[in-house]
């Protein structure tokens, strides 16, 4: 699945063919419908998923072990800054990316996108609470950085440039400052 989430993150889901999958998995054809025998869109259902939990645990990595959250939300930006460059801007997230272009056309991959994106409010809702945030305000403060670190994935691969993630790191990290409490 390791493969599928590379290609889906790279390409997009619709991009990404069955021939592509299996090639970089080097994996018999067969194989791929003797694991998934509902085909590409189950494949797409489970590398979402999977992906979406490994890119959860983000929290636990960059924000949770930070003194407080400001640090926490600069530190995560700027790791996601990093990554882009060091990809040569071709690995960002691939629930955002899946999520863009399947949305109005397949219900099983909106959900499985709209799982993982609650599933990541409830992680960093929970993770802000313990610097003492209110539960309204680690909410707010968590869809901030959701969909600021999206949004700047989207602008930064399209422009080949990290200013994107830099000023939505800023703005996140400031409203950061704003909700921490006194």
């Amino acid at each position: 699945m390791r493969a599928s989430a590379d290609l889906f993150r790279r390409n997009g889901y619709t991009g990404t063919g069955l021939k592509q999958i299996v090639a970089e998995a080097q994996a018999p054809f067969g194989s791929l419908y003797h694991f998934f025998p509902g085909g590409k869109e189950q494949l797409g259902d489970e590398v979402i998923r999977e992906s979406g939990m490994l890119y959860g645990q983000l929290f636990d990595i960059f924000i949770a072990p930070a003194p407080d959250p400001v640090s926490g939300v600069e530190a995560a930006f700027a790791a996601a800054a990093d990554t882009l460059v060091e990809t040569g801007y071709a690995d960002a997230c691939p629930i955002a990316t899946v999520a863009l272009e399947v949305a109005s056309t397949n219900e099983t991959l909106r959900r499985a996108t709209a799982d993982v994106f609650t599933a990541w409010i409830d992680k960093g809702t929970e993770t802000f609470e313990r610097f003492g945030l209110s539960t309204e305000d680690a909410r707010r403060l968590t869809i901030a950085a959701v969909t600021s670190l999206e949004g700047a994935f989207v602008l930064s691969r399209a422009l080949r440039d990290t200013e994107p993630l830099r000023v939505a790191g800023t703005t996140v990290a400031t409203l950061a400052r704003e909700l921490q409490p006194s």
